[in-house]
């Protein structure tokens, strides 16, 4: 490597909610001489770090838009209200979009949901952002309908959170520039897969063995096994004298002359 190249690295983006621990593990045992650098950015934000080239790879929240970038669908997060503790909504198990109707339902601008209508009434002002909107609902203001992770990540005692049974989901994916497949993100695509260090499509496999070389192997070992005596055969040289592979050895005890 000359003085002008630089180490590699890899740098991953991840939209609030997404916990990227498990694939960074990994990542560090499989290649522990590429550092990988975790980059926390807004779902709003995330795809611009990705044209930028502020990082290689994100998880973000779908859609994902323009043909430019690569997307992996990995998972559906369920959709939750988060309402106090003592709120009605905390007596039951589930509800619908139509059981918030006559409650304010705040919608923050970094919303990651796709909504046709908002269920509820809306508030006078938008939050700018979910951490805010958090906050008014502990503050009795409102209710927050956001993806289930998210709702973890907020998590406050005096806070809870029921599933809406038709609201929208949210789908968590890999993205990454497709004029950048690097092969360290072709690496991180084995990860979050699943494939092993192994792997057919992985690059740290050993190479395989040159055809010809494993040709030139088998009629070896055929050759091997043509010389090598079987078990049980003579092998070419006279048995000893009163051995029991003696040609024409009698067995008893020997005859007395007359």
């Amino acid at each position: 490597m000359t003085g002008s190249e630089e180490s590699p690295s890899f740098r991953l983006a991840y939209v609030p909610g997404v916990t990227p621990s498990k694939w960074v593990r990994i990542w560090n045992e499989r290649l522990p001489d590429v550092p990988l650098t975790l980059l926390a950015v807004s779902a709003a934000e995330a795809l611009g770090a990705l044209r930028g080239g502020d990082a290689d790879a994100g998880f973000v929240r779908l859609p994902v838009d323009g043909e430019d970038l690569s997307a992996i669908p990995l998972y559906t997060e369920t959709t939750v209200v988060v309402v106090p503790r003592d709120h009605v909504v905390a007596a039951v198990d589930e509800v619908t979009a139509e059981d918030l109707a006559d409650d304010i339902v705040l919608r923050p601008l970094d919303d990651p949901l796709e909504w046709e209508r908002l269920p509820g009434r809306p508030a006078i002002e938008r939050p700018a952002t979910t951490a805010d909107a958090v906050e008014l609902v502990a503050a009795g203001v409102g209710l927050l309908v956001v993806p289930q992770s998210i709702a973890r990540l907020h998590h406050r005692k005096d806070l809870t959170y029921r599933p809406v049974t038709d609201a929208p989901e949210s789908r968590v994916a890999l993205s990454w520039p497709q004029d950048r497949t690097t092969d360290l993100v072709e690496d991180f695509i084995g990860i979050v897969r699943g494939r092993t260090a192994n792997s057919s499509r992985g690059r740290s496999q050993t190479p395989a063995e040159p055809k010809a070389a494993r040709s030139e192997k088998a009629l070896s070992d055929k050759g091997a096994a043509r010389r090598k005596p079987a078990a049980g055969r003579a092998t070419g040289k006279s048995p000893r004298p009163g051995s029991k592979n003696a040609k024409g050895a009698k067995k008893g005890k020997p005859r007395r002359r007359s």
